[in-house]
């Protein structure tokens, strides 16, 4: 698939009859699977977060924690908390207990499915509407979205 055909699949699967699997998303995230090592992905994906105004605040190394904390072996999946400052502000003055559900997460994660692929995958900031019931947050989280769909397109993935 072509990086453009990529970017109308992620970009536009929630205006066309395509299922969540089809378009690379489930009912709270959506992403790509891209064909580098988890390193090269993890760079990748903060130099297109912060091409689209985001920053990543937070860094959750899952594989080490789990180690650490129960012992448990598991590929490499680090989590990012994404930031983009003028988003969170417009979605903070709309709804003040919206923090609970920030930043945006953004997963890169070893395909162990897929030898030398790696999944990249970012919260849907749909969620906060819904779980908010503030169409106020409406705007915002659908030009986060389209900021965070731009982002993962940049990687020049498939849909997963």
């Amino acid at each position: 698939m072509t990086s453009a055909a990529a970017s109308t699949a992620v970009t536009t699967a929630a205006a066309t009859e395509e299922t969540p699997s089809q378009a690379g998303q489930s009912g709270y995230a959506f992403g790509v699977r891209v064909p580098y090592d988890h390193a090269t992905a993890v760079s990748k994906t903060k130099e297109a977060l912060k091409e689209q105004g985001f920053g990543v605040l937070t860094e959750i190394d899952v594989q080490k924690t789990m180690k650490e904390k129960t012992g448990h072996e598991m590929g490499k999946y680090l989590i990012l908390g994404a930031c983009n400052p003028p988003l969170a502000h417009r979605a903070l003055q709309a709804e003040k207990e919206i923090g609970a559900l920030l930043p945006c997460n953004v997963v890169v994660y070893e395909d162990s499915d897929a030898a030398g692929q790696t999944v990249v995958i970012a919260q849907d900031p749909q969620i906060m509407v819904s779980a908010a019931g503030n169409p106020a947050l409406a705007p915002v989280a659908a030009e986060a979205r389209e900021r965070l769909a731009r982002a993962l397109e940049a990687l020049g993935g498939t849909p997963r």
